[in-house]
């Protein structure tokens, strides 16, 4: 029976699933969205979960405990400053995990692992950067004279 089996041990010695999560979820703080199996979002999932509600509240001990795991300044800093401050009013939830299929070779299941509130980055298309760059240019000569 597998009774208080707390953690899935990813078929991994220990101080490799302890490195492989930290980095994991180091990416997830740093692109807001990353692809990996089930079973490792699952894992990573409840360890960036807890890093955000600590986060949530910034003094120096919620800082060095989070550290432990996320060795990126940069990363800690948009966790604490960027991050933490859009979930401020949810209580929990803050990541989820869609579904994109199987891996081809070994039928592992593979999903995305984002936080709910990303930024976005919007993309504009072909069309529209021609129509910017024409305005742009027909500016530039009435500019001049």
């Amino acid at each position: 029976m597998k009774h208080k089996s707390g953690f899935n041990a990813l078929n991994m010695r220990s101080d490799r699933r302890k490195a492989v999560k930290r980095s994991m979820v180091t990416s997830v703080f740093k692109y807001e969205r990353i692809k990996t199996t089930k079973a490792r979002a699952l894992e990573i999932r409840r360890m960036a979960e807890k890093m955000i509600t600590r986060a949530k509240e910034d003094s120096v001990h919620n800082r060095r405990v989070v550290a432990e795991d996320i060795k990126d300044e940069a990363v800690l800093a948009k966790l604490f400053t960027d991050i933490a401050p859009r979930f401020a009013t949810r209580n929990g939830g803050y990541t989820r995990i869609l579904k994109l299929g199987r891996r081809n070779n070994d039928a592992a299941e593979i999903v995305i692992l984002e936080l709910v509130d990303r930024k976005v980055k919007e993309k504009k298309d072909k069309k529209e950067k021609a129509k910017e760059k024409k305005a742009e240019e027909t500016k530039a000569p009435a500019e001049k004279a």
